[in-house]
């Protein structure tokens, strides 16, 4: 019995400053094969860096692939509706969305976020409670679901990824400003 391998990579993380991660990303076509090697190596990597999303941009490709793993967090609950019913998370994790679009639900909240892109960086950002997918899988087939809680956020964080949006343009102001410093010092260092 032959047991077929795959060789999974952790690739680099851009950090701020990469003008990779203000790019909006190109759509993936069905059954790229790229895209499917791309999207095992960023789950490996999202894994190494002990994050729960993680968008093309973020590993220097412009296009409309992420992928997301909320599985593992007992402290911020998630939940999964499909065809409006609640199912168990870890049966879909991890999750790779491609082309994904969003319909934001009408409440928010306000909830720390990080970004791997910014390494030791969080802030207060205010997100819809809950979110509308529609997205594709890696072979072309298309998934639709309802996401609330740190899935939620998650995805919403991604998909602003994939369209050049980052965390720190939805922080407030006062929050932005008091993060100038550490801002530009990432900058600095991504230039180097």
């Amino acid at each position: 019995m032959v047991l077929k391998q795959t060789s999974q990579m952790v690739l680099e993380i851009v950090k701020y400053g990469n003008p990779v991660l203000r790019a909006k990303g190109l759509e993936v076509g069905d059954g790229d094969e790229r895209a499917r090697k791309l999207a095992e190596d960023m789950i490996e990597t999202m894994k190494a860096a002990n994050g729960v999303g993680l968008a093309a941009q973020q590993v220097g490709v412009p296009i409309q692939l992420t992928v997301i793993d909320v599985s593992g967090v007992e402290d911020r609950p998630s939940e999964m509706i499909v065809e409006g019913k609640s199912v168990g998370i870890s049966d879909f994790m991890p999750l790779i969305l491609i082309n994904p679009v969003i319909e934001l639900g009408k409440e928010t909240e306000e909830g720390v976020e990080g970004c791997l892109s910014f390494p030791e960086l969080n802030g207060d950002i205010v997100r819809a409670t809950s979110v509308k997918v529609k997205a594709k899988k890696l072979d072309g087939s298309p998934i639709e679901f309802e996401a609330r809680g740190l899935l939620s956020r998650a995805v919403q964080h991604e998909v602003d990824h994939l369209n050049g949006v980052l965390f720190i343009d939805r922080m407030n102001s006062a929050v932005r400003t008091s993060l100038a410093g550490k801002l530009k010092r990432l900058q600095k260092q991504s230039r180097a």
